[in-house]
């Protein structure tokens, strides 16, 4: 777990002034566990070495100011996500503007006020506490869609290209970027059901009699069962997602025979990567198909089997489809 979580959070002091590092010290020495840097390099190359929560950053220092420094911590994939507050006598619009411009969080200005820093300090590494849960929680719910692919498909890469064909057509449909986000970590999800399905069923080379087909087909609403009761609405728009995937637009698919627009649209959508993916990768029973072959198969069911303009919306975007699937393709 992260160390704000389990003990006192790393805080990171810059300043080239041996007083207000003093200063900043009897203000936070308390709460957090503190390291100290009087000027830019000495700074990043901590940073590397401590990995702090948060950076307390002076801006006027000699060989390398507050402002360069932010700027390389926010240009580098591995620190990026750190919050910095700038902490200067400098108290000019401007000099607040090219603050945020550089990445910083928040600004404080000399001579400081010790319950102010204790309570931006507190705000923002709640903050950090927020978006880690939410990435941990995001990156669980991923996990547990690739989970229910590892039976018959090794990798479980195919959940994480579908989900981002998913998104990328809802945003082509006209969805918003919140919604389109949302079905993107909602779809991995779409067959949570298989993991109470037999390995008799879900392995078998050849095809299913009567039995397994009904067995089989109970994947959705097993998934649903997993999902159901939950308030979050990433999880609800996974439950609808699971529960409706399998609904065809002529009423023909299963498990209740909806048709045209009373399946849900998110579960039409998920409907096309989900099939647009498949037939693009190999798998134990047939090669991977040529992105023609697997677009006419689509083109094909339209009306019957796709929503038309899931479909419509799929071929308009079709470069940034492929470049998905290069991106994720199995090793």
């Amino acid at each position: 777990m992260t160390d704000y979580i389990t003990q006192q959070a790393k805080i990171l002091i810059v300043d080239d002034e041996p007083l207000n590092l003093k200063v900043l010290k009897q203000v936070l020495q308390d709460d957090y566990r503190l390291s100290f840097a009087k000027n830019g390099m000495d700074a990043l190359e901590l940073v590397k070495k401590e990995r702090p929560g948060l950076i307390l950053l002076d801006v006027m220092m000699p060989g390398m100011t507050g402002f360069e420094v932010c700027s390389q911590l926010k240009s580098d994939p591995d620190t990026h996500t750190i919050p910095v507050i700038f902490v200067t006598a400098l108290a000019d619009e401007a000099d607040e503007s090219q603050g945020f411009k550089a990445g910083g969080v928040d600004y404080i200005n000399k001579p400081i006020s010790p319950a102010l820093v204790r309570a931006r300090v507190k705000t923002h590494l709640s903050l950090v506490h927020i978006d880690e849960l939410k990435r941990t929680h995001l990156e669980l719910i991923q996990r547990l869609g690739r989970a229910a692919e590892f039976k018959d498909n090794e990798t479980g890469m195919h959940v994480i290209r579908m989900s981002h064909v998913s998104g990328r057509i809802a945003l082509e449909m006209g969805m918003d970027a919140g919604f389109a986000e949302q079905l993107v970590h909602a779809a991995p999800m779409h067959d949570i059901g298989k993991i109470g399905i037999p390995d008799h069923v879900l392995l078998k080379p050849g095809k299913l009699d009567d039995e397994e087909l009904s067995i089989m087909r109970s994947h959705p609403q097993l998934g649903a069962e997993i999902l159901d009761k939950s308030s979050s609405p990433l999880i609800k728009l996974a439950y609808t997602v699971a529960l409706y995937h399998h609904e065809k637009w002529d009423g023909s698919g299963y498990p209740f025979g909806m048709k045209g627009e009373e399946i849900p649209v998110e579960a039409r959508i998920v409907a096309v990567a989900d099939v647009f993916d498949a037939l693009l990768s190999k798998r134990p029973y047939k090669e991977a198909w040529p992105v023609e072959k697997a677009v006419e198969e689509i083109k094909s069911q339209a009306n019957r089997h796709f929503d038309p303009q899931v479909v419509a919306a799929m071929l308009s975007c079709l470069p940034d489809l492929i470049a998905i699937n290069a991106k994720w393709r199995e090793e």
